[in-house]
Formats: C-alpha cells, sequence, structure tokens
C-alpha cells in the first residue's frame, strides 16, 4: 500500500502544479536577493541548489529562509514527467506526438542542469602584437605557484578559490612545502603605509611588508569584480619563514626560493589554458561624430595551433564571433584608457544546442498529436 502511494504521490498533477508554484515563488526570491548578492552568488545559492539557506532583506531587516532549491525543483519535476508518462500515456502509436512532447520537456530540465555545469564564460584581454593562450574567469580566481626551470616550460600549481579560506592547510604533490592561509579577503583594497612607527605592514616579507590591507565589502554588480587578497605562509624546511601578501593588485609575482629551486607566487584570475594562441593583430574602434557611443569595434587576429600547424587570420566583430576548439570568442568589450586594448568574450557550452532541440522536439510533437487527433476525427466522423 505505501508503494501504491507513493507511486500515485510522484505521478500526481497535484505535485506538477506545486513544483511550477515553488519555481515561480523561487524566482522571485532570487529576484530580491539579487539586489544585496549579485547575480551570480544568486545563481549558485537558490537556482544551483538543492535547498536554499539563506537570508533576504525586508525592510532593512534580515529574514532567513529555507526553501527548496532550483535543483531539486527540477529533479521531481523530471521524476513527475517521467513516472505519470509511464502510469498514464504509455507507448502507443497513437500517443508518438505526446511522447515526443514530454521527451522535449524532459531534454529542457536535462540540459538546463548540463548547461549550468559545463558553461565557461572567460575573457581574453590583448594589447595588438600580444598573443596568448589562455582566458580569464570573470569571477573566480586562483592562487598559483609557479617553478622557474629555465627550460621550454615551468610548473605551475594553481590552487582554486574555494581552498583559500582561514585556516586552510594546503598540499600539493608537486610542491616541497605546504601553505597555510592565515586570511582572505573576498574584496578589498591595498594602500601603501604612511611611514609612522606603529604602523605594521600586512605581511612579513616581501612587499607586503610595505603594504595594508583594507577589507571591503564584496561587489554585486556585473560591471565590476571583487579584488581579493590573502595573507599565506608557507611550511616546510627550506623555506623563508613569515607571512606574504597576495592580492590581485599586484600583478608581478613575488619570487621566493626553496634551496635550490626558485618560485613564484600570484592571487590571479582563474585562467583556462588552450592548444593554441590568439594574436591581436589590429584592434578598431569606431565611435559616432561627436559622441563616446560605440559605432562599431572589431579585432582581427591571428589562430596558431602548433598541434596542427594551423594559422590563419580572422575579422571579429559585433554579431561575427570565431568559433573553434569548442568554444565562441566574442568581440566583447575594450579599454577606454587604451584604443590599442581588445576584450575578447570566450563561451564554452558544449550542451548549447539542448534548448534548440528541446523546442523543436516539443513543437513537432505537438503538431504530430493535433494531426492524429484531427485525422482521427475525421474518420469517425466519415463513419457517421
Amino acid at each position: 500500500m505505501w508503494l501504491d502511494k507513493l507511486i500515485n504521490a510522484l505521478t500526481s498533477i497535484r505535485l506538477t502544479v506545486l513544483c511550477l508554484a515553488l519555481a515561480i515563488v523561487l524566482v522571485f526570491l532570487g529576484t530580491l536577493a539579487q539586489v544585496d548578492k549579485g547575480i551570480f552568488i544568486v545563481q549558485k545559492e537558490f537556482f544551483q541548489s538543492i535547498i536554499v539557506i539563506s537570508d533576504l532583506r525586508i525592510l532593512n531587516h534580515k529574514v532567513p529562509i529555507i526553501f527548496p532549491g532550483g535543483y531539486l525543483i527540477g529533479l521531481i519535476l523530471i521524476i513527475n514527467l517521467i513516472a505519470a508518462h509511464f502510469k498514464r500515456f504509455g507507448f502507443h502509436l497513437q500517443k508518438i506526438g505526446l511522447l515526443l512532447t514530454h521527451f522535449g520537456i524532459l531534454v529542457l530540465l536535462v540540459g538546463q542542469i548540463l548547461i549550468d555545469h559545463l558553461h565557461i564564460e572567460s575573457s581574453i584581454r590583448l594589447v595588438e602584437g600580444e598573443s596568448k593562450n589562455y582566458s580569464e574567469s570573470y569571477t573566480k580566481c586562483e592562487l598559483a605557484f609557479v617553478k622557474i626551470s629555465g627550460a621550454d616550460f615551468d610548473i605551475v600549481v594553481s590552487i582554486p578559490e574555494s581552498y583559500l579560506y582561514k585556516g586552510n592547510v594546503i598540499r600539493h604533490p608537486q610542491m616541497p612545502y605546504e601553505i597555510r592561509i592565515n586570511e582572505y579577503y573576498e574584496n578589498s583594497q591595498i594602500e601603501r603605509l604612511s611611514g609612522q612607527s606603529n604602523e605594521r605592514g600586512a605581511a612579513t616579507l616581501g612587499i607586503g611588508a610595505s603594504l595594508r590591507v583594507i577589507p571591503l565589502p564584496p561587489i554585486t554588480t556585473t560591471d565590476r569584480r571583487n579584488a581579493p587578497s590573502a595573507i599565506i605562509e608557507l611550511i616546510g624546511n627550506n623555506v623563508p619563514k613569515g607571512t606574504w601578501l597576495v592580492s590581485f593588485f599586484l600583478d608581478d609575482g613575488q619570487t621566493f626560493n626553496v634551496g635550490n629551486e626558485q618560485w613564484q607566487m600570484f592571487l590571479r584570475p582563474e585562467r583556462y589554458y588552450k592548444p593554441y594562441y590568439i594574436t591581436l593583430l589590429d584592434f578598431t574602434h569606431e565611435k559616432y561624430p561627436g559622441t563616446d557611443i560605440p559605432k562599431n569595434f572589431s579585432s582581427r587576429v591571428k589562430l596558431t595551433n602548433p598541434q596542427t600547424k594551423e594559422e590563419r587570420e580572422v575579422l571579429i566583430y559585433m554579431n561575427n564571433p570565431l568559433r573553434y576548439g569548442g568554444e565562441t570568442y566574442y568581440q566583447g568589450s575594450f579599454d577606454p584608457g587604451d584604443d590599442r586594448v581588445s576584450i575578447l568574450q570566450v563561451v564554452k557550452n558544449p550542451a548549447w544546442t539542448t534548448p534548440y532541440i528541446a523546442c523543436a522536439l516539443v513543437g513537432f510533437g505537438m503538431a504530430l498529436h493535433f494531426i492524429l487527433k484531427l485525422s482521427a476525427f475525421v474518420k469517425e466522423q466519415k463513419k457517421r
């Protein structure tokens, strides 16, 4: 009896309506939370989660909420759709249209989950004449350690931002030392010390001894990004004793020695490396006369792939991206202070076809179901 009740509950149309209603409420709550948290945090906490455990600011008061997350609602809808089809519809030729329609909805739900996990957006900032084989994340950072070997390549160990929290000790088999995170600031500003005797630097080693860190609240707008900083300490034999300051504001890596090995450390945007190079040959930025409104901007780039011996020039401009290696390069932006700098937006989305396939299946399934029903109706009328 309990199994029958479970099946009836999973196949109930009431469960479908409940999930759709919860989805509407979730979108409303996420929209309210976006004011304080920003779109990226809201996507992760509300729509890419099983349970939402967060808070909302209502009338200048923080109200804690616990609510089903987007993944939980989507998973229940998928189970409800599959179970209801097996119980009510089955597999009949006359119902092939409904089968295609339901399968299209299933592809849409599963495709969104795939997009969440496989979709990557990044950017490449290039000065005319510059070449790069990597793009950088808009929102994520990494703590990178580079072993300078003097050969054709260096050993790079990158630590994701998720490991950068106070008190964590990080170990890696390619590093002869450990890293302790003493402090981590999601957003910050650094300033030079004024020179007074009672001032102390943020760190005891490197440039951090002459700087201080000012913690700032996280940025929630999409047109700006956080500037994280961290105070770290190296643990091991033959390592410099003391603390180091790493920050987005320190473009040049800080060098240190571990025995006979030379290393550099960086806190930088997370990088996505490619097996090919993009070189900016020329950047054109046209404005409407007498205004700062962009009229047209385009980048002429050279793509070089050492593995395939491919080398060609491509013009990237609005609505004419470069598609290569499973990624799409758009003319994204530019540097207002330097007319030689182009910023390309890089999008990697292996599941980009799923919404189109889902819509095509739903549309074709509904049309086929209508035709079959109309044909059956006409035949019935002829018999009369």
